[in-house]
């Protein structure tokens, strides 16, 4: 089994440059070589990003099989909405591919993200608890 906190390392070293690529891919104009390559590197970057968080057990609330949360529920969203979105895209389906990026950046990294500055969690006690108290 992989120790706990390489797993958080892995993660972080995926989420937070796929936070930056994937507000930066947003913003910008679609179609260009660059949103394409960015687009790749952001959805290979979020597909690891939530294979690891998958094999990390919840801490926090309850937890089916000992190990899965609420939170892996936005692993699940992200693992589903990508490939809906290479899909959509290559079938001509704009709409589609447009919003399964928005709610994989919506969900799987807003959302996710605050869930994890929540009393008890990790980034909680690093980024807010030993600041407040």
């Amino acid at each position: 089994m992989i120790d706990y906190m390489t797993l958080v390392g892995w993660h972080l070293g995926t989420v937070l440059p796929a936070a930056v690529i994937g507000g930066w891919v947003l913003a910008r104009r679609k179609g260009t070589r660059v949103h394409k390559r960015l687009g790749w590197l952001y959805v290979v970057l979020m597909m690891i990003t939530a294979l690891v968080t998958l094999l990390m057990p919840a801490l926090v609330g309850p937890r089916l099989f000992n190990h899965f949360g609420f939170i892996h529920l936005f692993s699940l969203l992200v693992l589903g909405s990508l490939p809906l979105a290479i899909w959509a895209i290559r079938n001509g389906r704009r709409e589609w591919h447009r919003h399964s990026m928005i709610n994989v950046f919506i969900g799987g990294i807003g959302i996710a993200g605050l869930l994890t500055l929540m009393p008890g969690r990790l980034m909680h006690q690093w980024l807010i608890a030993w600041w407040w108290y």
